[in-house]
């Protein structure tokens, strides 16, 4: 495992790949989720009932949907460009072209 702190790529052209950042901000909603669920108050109580469901049961089935749809809402936000990809695509087939010239 390397421990550098610069992305791979090739020394010849001083290409290198887009460095990744998980500083976003969007990442901050992934604990709206985790505190929503340990506010116990919200939801111990048995009225109303939905379906013949208790609020507990029927509202654990909404926070499965809220943690899903919070999920997929900073997936996409944080998700890189099409160019980033690509530029990281290639960086990969450098170093695999790389390895495969020096074996």
């Amino acid at each position: 495992m390397s421990t550098a702190t610069t992305p791979p790529g090739d020394p010849a052209t001083g290409e290198v790949a887009p460095q990744r950042s998980d500083k976003s901000p969007w990442n901050w909603l992934l604990l709206v989720p985790i505190v929503v669920v340990l506010l116990v108050p919200l939801y111990n109580h048995e009225e109303p009932k939905l379906g013949g469901w208790p609020l507990f049961y029927w509202l654990q089935l909404a926070f499965v949907a809220l943690g899903v749809g919070t999920t997929a809402l900073v997936y996409r936000m944080t998700r890189r460009s099409p160019e980033e990809r690509q530029a990281a695509r290639d960086a990969i087939a450098r170093d695999a072209d790389d390895r495969n010239r020096e074996v």
